[in-house]
């Protein structure tokens, strides 16, 4: 069987696919990208954005980088019998995820990070294929630009920090900023089309 050209797969953050994660798939889906959405809270119901700290507890327990990364391994390599192209795109604890899954060999043609603050864990990460970072300017927890000034020194990785709070491109949450959502689409919208010339 012939493979498809693109696939586009979804990491979502803490929450589980939520309102917002629907969207972003449903975006994509409209842009011609086959979308897979892996359920890291396996089928249990999301949490409410009120309930935080419940869903990072849960995460931390139940999930983790690690096993995150091995099961996300797994969902690449049968991508990637599937379509000739395999972008990641992530949202927090997703976009770490994603960011990781960058420094396997030729498993991930391309990775869009959004507000990956846990990154910062994993600085030593060298990516295999290009890499979008897109961070809020204000996050509680780290110095964006000292973080995004240290990673874009790494080959294929391009950074960028946008005005708003961790979310900001979530119109489900309360950091909803619309103009650096717009910017952050257009940034991703001009990163797929140049990979898609290599």
């Amino acid at each position: 069987m012939e493979r498809k050209e693109y696939a586009v797969i979804v990491l979502h953050e803490i929450y589980g696919i939520n309102p917002h994660i629907k969207w972003v798939c449903k975006q994509y889906l409209e842009s011609g990208y086959d979308v897979l959405c892996p359920d890291f809270l396996k089928g249990k119901e999301f949490f409410n954005y009120n309930r935080e700290g419940e869903a990072y507890q849960y995460f931390i327990e139940h999930i983790g980088f690690n096993s995150m990364t091995e099961e996300f391994e797994k969902i690449l390599k049968k991508a990637h019998s599937n379509y000739k192209r395999v972008y990641l795109l992530g949202f927090s604890v997703g976009a770490t995820a994603a960011w990781l899954c960058s420094g396997l060999e030729s498993t991930v043609d391309g990775a869009i990070c959004y507000y990956g603050s846990r990154i910062r864990d994993y600085e030593f990460i060298n990516p295999k294929c290009p890499v979008l970072l897109i961070w809020a300017k204000e996050e509680k927890f780290f110095d964006v630009l000292e973080l995004s000034n240290a990673l874009k020194t790494k080959p294929f990785v391009s950074t960028h920090i946008l005005d708003g709070k961790h979310g900001f491109s979530d119109p489900f949450s309360k950091n909803y900023n619309e103009q650096s959502q717009k910017t952050a689409q257009d940034l991703v919208s001009r990163f797929l089309s140049s990979l898609k010339g290599r």
